[in-house]
């Protein structure tokens, strides 16, 4: 496991906060060497902390103006049937994000889609040749807080998935 001190915390915030910033404008930023920067993001990479770099894009200016919570309970808890029912939802190209949760309900899905008529067609081919007990959608009014990087001071890195 990485240990990683409070020079690596700036660099990750830095990053997090514009991940286009040159090696150049972020040693700058940070106060350290650009040759010190590089070690320390290739050590990072390495360590599996940081993965690839994305370009955030606003989904509503495309027209994916509907991000639907999609809460499911199902009565099959088998490896087998689990790793199925991935597979299902891993082709449905709407779905950006799929969680196995604790408590009342066994998977948490988050879709984007383009209004109801999108979420709807989204519905149908989720429950199409599955069988789930219960699937309730909590639609988004507003989205108050997104993409934050929670507070590394005490983060330890995980073996864990995300």
């Amino acid at each position: 496991m990485l240990s990683i001190d409070r020079m690596d915390r700036r660099i990750l915030a830095a990053l997090h906060a514009d991940g286009s910033a040159s090696q150049r404008e972020l040693s700058e930023a940070i106060g350290i060497s650009q040759n010190a920067l590089w070690r320390r993001l290739k050590r990072l990479q390495a360590a599996g902390i940081l993965q690839g770099s994305r370009a955030r894009i606003d989904l509503a200016t495309l027209g994916l103006d509907l991000t639907v919570f999609v809460m499911i309970r199902t009565r099959h808890h088998s490896m087998d049937w689990a790793e199925k029912f991935r597979a299902h939802v891993s082709r449905i190209p709407e779905v950006v994000e799929m969680h196995r949760i604790g408590g009342d309900w066994d998977y948490m899905l988050k879709i984007i889609t383009r209004g109801m008529g999108g979420y709807d067609a989204v519905y149908q081919r989720l429950t199409r040749g599955t069988e789930l007990e219960t699937v309730t959608g909590f639609f988004a009014m507003e989205t108050m807080l997104d993409d934050r990087l929670p507070e590394l001071e005490a983060a330890e890195p995980s073996s864990g998935r995300r």
